[in-house]
């Protein structure tokens, strides 16, 4: 037994810990959880813990439904909310101990591992955004107030709502850069301290659980519906990465241009190349389209920029010189995103442009959107998917996708969102009804 799990041996004894639950995810990216009694957890260690596979989504079929959870201890955490309960996230086992090929955890970690084969550590620092909202006895929902982006509301629920928040992921040693509110009524941004993309995809659905909980305390709810409200703006996962080689920022080279070297400019290339085919992970609903397709500074087109936030990809410019901090944004991945699937797709999109010596098209200086399409064919911008049947089409054939997801979550991930978008295209719209029934 190593230390780290004798760590947490010690602390459920001393901290009179009377639950621990292990959390997972599905292949969708919903947290899942079993409450384990603390005299289970050595075993657990050991052995695992068995579950029936075949009922959690995606994870395998029914004839091979026996499952592990291996809980990952230097996880351990005490759940701020529940007082006697601890959490531990937890790797996915067959029962031979190999790792399951359709869990998203392992999905990113054998993507970080090619990452580090390459001679890079990977690290990330995500900005969050999502919404609190009032659900009215009528049905309705609502925004819960009309403050705008960066808008200091004396006696404002939101300022309240996010210091519990923020003080509750401290507590569960998840680190916050920043917070304030959106641009939307009742949207909030809170922004992670950047970690290596594994524990940074764990903090991610701690960061959900935990907003969600606070929410709920406060009397509102919290979404991460990409686009829950017409007109306003969706909410999006900007993500910004970052390759290190042991202390050297791989991605800084103080003579090239805004500061970046030749492997971070490969770097955005393949993000580029592969955008299309990546986008279905990163934008994995129905409603993730209204967001991209929205304005309100969504990417929609895929190009490259440094001020332009209209831009799939952005260099960051905020401290000039600072070799630590020249880093690459991808604003194309949302707050519903499976993070662990989306991380993985993403690196590997970026590091197929490192190995294949991609080159970097030239720079979008002007706002796409209000370019022409003649203007932006001539400039060599395309489009994303604008919709998630067109983006399930472009990742179909990806053998980039294929590869990182693996062939059970590849396949059952395609199957899943094309039911969800069949199901879409068959719905009729209160739009519909109102625009027709009158006149038709």
């Amino acid at each position: 037994m190593d230390k780290q799990q004798e760590f947490v041996l010690r602390t459920i004894e001393e901290r009179d810990i009377r639950f621990v639950r292990l959390w997972f995810t599905d292949v969708l990216g919903q947290l899942k959880s079993v409450a384990v009694a603390p005299a289970e957890i050595e075993g657990a260690f050991e052995e695992g813990i068995g579950f029936d596979g075949s009922a959690v989504e995606g994870l395998t079929r029914v004839y091979e439904s026996d499952m592990l959870l291996a809980p990952d201890p230097a996880s351990f955490q005490m759940l701020p909310w529940r007082e006697g309960v601890a959490r531990m996230f937890c790797d996915i086992l067959t029962p031979d101990g190999l790792p399951a090929r359709t869990d998203p955890r392992a999905v990113l970690e054998r993507q970080l591992a090619r990452v580090a084969d390459a001679g890079f550590t990977c690290y990330v620092h995500p900005e969050i955004e999502f919404y609190l909202v009032d659900h009215r006895p009528d049905g309705s929902v609502h925004p819960t107030d009309h403050a705008g982006y960066f808008d200091h509301v004396p006696g404002g629920t939101a300022h309240d709502f996010r210091r519990r928040a923020i003080l509750m992921l401290e507590q569960m040693g998840v680190s916050v850069e920043f917070s304030h509110h959106e641009g939307g009524p009742g949207q909030n941004e809170i922004d992670l301290r950047f970690a290596d993309a594994l524990s940074m995809a764990d903090n991610i659905m701690t960061f959900r659980a935990v907003v969600q909980e606070v929410a709920l305390q406060e009397g509102s709810h919290a979404t991460f519906m990409p686009k829950p409200f017409v007109g306003h703006p969706g909410s999006g996962m900007h993500t910004h990465f970052s390759l290190f080689e042991g202390e050297r920022n791989a991605f800084f080279d103080p003579a090239g241009q805004y500061q970046l070297s030749a492997t971070g400019r490969s770097f955005i290339a393949g993000l580029l190349r592969h955008a299309a085919e990546i986008t279905a992970v990163t934008n994995q609903h129905v409603n993730s389209y209204k967001r991209l397709w929205g304005g309100d500074e969504a990417p929609s087109y895929v190009c490259w920029g440094r001020n332009n936030r209209s831009a799939l990809v952005r260099v960051p410019m905020h401290k000039p010189g600072k070799a630590q901090s020249v880093r690459v944004e991808y604003r194309g991945i949302d707050s519903s995103a499976n993070p662990y699937l989306a991380y993985a797709v993403v690196l590997a999109a970026g590091m197929k442009g490192i190995e294949e010596g991609y080159e970097l098209p030239p720079e979008a200086e002007d706002d796409v959107w209000s370019l022409t399409e003649v203007e932006r064919s001539a400039l060599g911008i395309t489009e994303l998917p604008s919709s998630l049947k067109s983006a399930i089409r472009a990742m179909k054939d990806s053998e980039l996708v294929a590869e990182t997801l693996g062939e059970g979550a590849f396949e059952f991930f395609r199957s899943n969102k094309q039911r969800e978008y069949e199901a879409y295209d068959a719905q009729v719209t209160d739009f519909e009804l109102q625009q027709f029934f009158p006149r038709l």
